[in-house]
């Protein structure tokens, strides 16, 4: 039984990166597939895909790459079901000076740092992306 399938997507993209795959594969979700949608609105992953596998789903995420390395350097759980963390709006990171974005999960769904920002809403900081 997995307690944080949000570490476990992290993970794999994190892992898949570091080992040069084109994508990887995952257990689909409407959360995952939101937190796919902003990695790709911000640039850091190619596209993503959710395909059919006549069970539950399989959310592709196709890896983007710059210069023979992955483009996203780092990805990091901050929130944690065992210890959440939640900021309000002027506690909202910057993330390496906006060349990063974080990943927050708001009264009006998951958003990005900088739009929770434009839209004055805090919420729990769920990951670090750079």
């Amino acid at each position: 039984m997995m307690t944080d399938p949000i570490a476990d997507m992290l993970t794999r993209i994190r892992n898949a990166g570091s080992a040069g795959h084109k994508w990887v594969d995952m257990p689909v979700s409407k959360l995952k597939t939101k937190v796919a949608d902003l990695l790709k609105d911000n640039h850091f992953i190619y596209d993503f895909k959710v395909l059919d596998d006549g069970r539950f789903g399989v959310l592709r995420v196709y890896l983007k790459y710059h210069e023979e390395g992955p483009v996203i350097r780092h990805l990091e759980r901050v929130s944690r079901p065992g210890r959440r963390r939640y900021v309000a709006v002027d506690e909202i990171p910057r993330v390496r000076n906006g060349l990063g974005m974080a990943i927050l999960s708001t009264s009006q769904g998951l958003m990005s740092g900088r739009g929770a920002r434009k839209q004055g809403l805090g919420g729990e900081l769920m990951a670090l992306v750079w």
